[in-house]
């Protein structure tokens, strides 16, 4: 069962030494003609390595949102995000392009796959961009394939693929430059009950090696899986909550 909930600021202060992510204070406001929109009020927290962590609360939470900043794809407002030590909004756009390619693996509801493209080439896409030593990128993408059991499927396109098949696809994809950390937006949501089980062993797995895994759910069974469940509502943690070991 989940431990009680922790308070906050203690919490992120007691881990913000070792954290791989640290964020503090984050706002995010959106204008939207006359209005302001709070999609973020103040939010402080870190993500450890190899920590798995859902995402949970209703449409307009703002768990989308501290997804986009955690991924480099949006800034805040005002507050303090760092990845590995570096401060995000200090990098210039080249070094956040950095950061997106080298450090974070994105998985997605919806696959976003090249439809003529074979599983090998989806996933030696985001190696032709990287600036990190890759070495043989063929070799590296077949490797990602093998280690989410499609090594005989290298060769077969997304619409020869199930759907489980298609996102296992894109979670070797989002492995092929060593990120440190994977985010995964509904990563089951385009799945069956069996598919998402194993989807989800999968991300724990790699939770297992290491990796931190962050992804957005609102399906109660699908973050059991994490050891962390951060509630958010109204742009506000909610409820952070970690399960006893």
């Amino acid at each position: 069962m989940p431990t009680p909930p922790i308070n906050q600021a203690t919490d992120s202060s007691a881990n913000s030494a070792s954290a791989l992510i640290s964020c503090r204070d984050l706002v995010k406001t959106y204008v939207m003609g006359t209005q302001k929109v709070h999609a973020l009020r103040g939010v402080s927290l870190d993500f450890e390595p190899g920590e798995m962590t859902a995402i949970m609360g209703p449409s307009g939470s703002g768990k989308s949102t501290l997804m986009n900043l955690l991924g480099a794809l949006d800034v805040p407002t005002s507050g303090s995000l760092s990845i590995k030590g570096h401060e995000l909004s200090e990098l210039g756009p080249d070094e956040l392009a950095d950061i997106r390619n080298e450090t974070i693996g994105f998985v997605f509801q919806q696959f976003n796959l090249l439809g003529r493209a074979t599983a090998l080439t989806n996933v030696k896409l985001p190696l032709r961009y990287s600036r990190k030593a890759i070495g043989n990128i063929n070799e590296r993408a077949a490797q990602c394939l093998e280690m989410v059991g499609l090594g005989e499927r290298m060769d077969h396109r997304p619409m020869q693929l199930s759907g489980g098949q298609q996102q296992r696809v894109a979670i070797a994809r989002a492995l092929a430059g060593s990120p440190s950390i994977i985010l995964a937006d509904e990563p089951t949501g385009a799945l069956d009950t069996k598919t998402s089980e194993e989807i989800m062993n999968l991300l724990v797995d790699l939770s297992h090696q290491g990796i931190t895994v962050i992804l957005v759910t609102h399906e109660n069974e699908v973050a059991e899986y994490a050891a962390r469940q951060i509630h958010f509502r109204d742009g506000a943690i909610e409820r952070d909550e970690r399960k006893s070991s």
